[in-house]
């Protein structure tokens, strides 16, 4: 790789830092290839992507971004994981975690908040942004439902009553 293309990676890397709301800092330690295009895939369907990059480049490239603190944790075999959804890259790798030993959280950002370990599983059992606006709208929609309900209740009464009496002098 030559200083130009380094250079393109250190502003690709700045532009999403500045576009991201989440960055988790990974280490995988003999994951195979396999193993890293199913994270990767995991990543894309969740919004999320997941990037292998050089430790000295991406701490270049957090240079001047809210991510500048995450530089404590690019040592050895990093990886990042960033979205703009600041819970589903966390979600993602808690989940990725989980069930692969090699792959492990070393830590991450929320913009110029650092989160240790604990901090990205805490935000992992959060629910998404999609997730919150559906609870949101259900919220707002319950009301509007229990009105109607009261409302139609005294008049669907009065047709049974008037109901009753119709059958009542019919029979």
């Amino acid at each position: 790789m030559d200083r130009a293309e380094k250079a393109d990676l250190v502003n690709a890397l700045n532009t999403t830092f500045a576009e991201v709301g989440v960055v988790v800092v990974t280490r995988n330690l003999g994951m195979t290839v396999a193993q890293s295009t199913d994270l990767r895939g995991k990543m894309r369907d969740a919004g999320a992507s997941y990037r292998v990059t050089k430790n000295r480049l991406a701490k270049r490239a957090i240079e001047g971004t809210l991510y500048e603190g995450i530089g404590q944790f690019l040592t050895g075999p990093t990886a990042l994981a960033t979205s703009a959804d600041p819970v589903a890259a966390a979600k993602v790798a808690v989940d990725f975690a989980k069930t692969n030993d090699k792959f492990e959280i070393v830590g991450g950002a929320m913009g110029d908040t650092i989160l240790d370990i604990n901090a990205v599983k805490g935000l992992a059992t959060l629910p998404s942004l999609d997730e919150l606006r559906a609870k949101i709208v259900g919220l707002i929609q319950a009301p509007a439902t229990k009105i109607v309900q009261i409302v139609q209740a005294p008049a669907g009464q009065l047709a049974r009553v008037i109901g009753a009496y119709a059958a009542k002098e019919a029979a």
